[in-house]
């Protein structure tokens, strides 16, 4: 039910073999997404027929962290248009040839992937420089401390990262 592609050049093939053959015709992409184990990423698809009705049979394409890209299943699949961007939005992986690969849920220019295992979360109680370019281009006001701390953390080329619990939690 369930097989993994360790060569991501293979999954065009396997995913028009799974569509076309009289054996399978999993002609439903029922989903797409990401997952990250810390040494590799992969992408998950779960297929699926409906003349046969069966499946899932469930894709697992797996690429490096430092080279995250993979050929992109929509001219087999048109369902998986938004699916892969949201993949790639939350986990950076980077489908060759999709129609229209940008993010879908973070903002351009956000930095780094928020579902991967080593992304730092920002602090939400101190704002950056872009964050407070953004509110003045809105008229919202913001408070001479915080642009004093964005300020601050540019001119130190920081970033607003926050801090994990110290201590006895930590551990456990």
């Amino acid at each position: 039910e369930s097989l993994l592609i360790e060569n991501p050049e293979n999954l065009l093939k396997v995913a028009r073999l799974l569509k076309e053959s009289e054996d399978y015709r999993l002609d439903y992409l029922c989903s797409v997404t990401g997952a990250d184990y810390l040494r590799y990423l992969e992408s998950v698809y779960h297929l699926y027929s409906m003349e046969k009705k069966i499946g899932p049979v469930v894709l697992r394409v797996r690429v490096t962290r430092e080279n995250p890209k993979m050929p992109s299943l929509v001219s087999v699949y048109r369902g998986a248009e938004f699916q892969e961007r949201e993949a790639y939005d939350m986990y950076g992986i980077i489908y060759e040839n999709h129609p229209d690969l940008r993010r879908i849920f973070m903002w351009e220019g956000f930095e780094g992937f928020p579902m991967r295992k080593d992304y730092q979360q920002e602090d939400s109680e101190t704002l950056e420089a872009q964050d407070i370019a953004w509110l003045d281009q809105r008229g919202i006001k913001v408070s001479d401390e915080m642009r004093k701390k964005a300020e601050a953390l540019k001119q130190a080329g920081k970033r607003a990262v926050a801090e994990r619990p110290s201590g006895k939690a930590e551990a456990e």
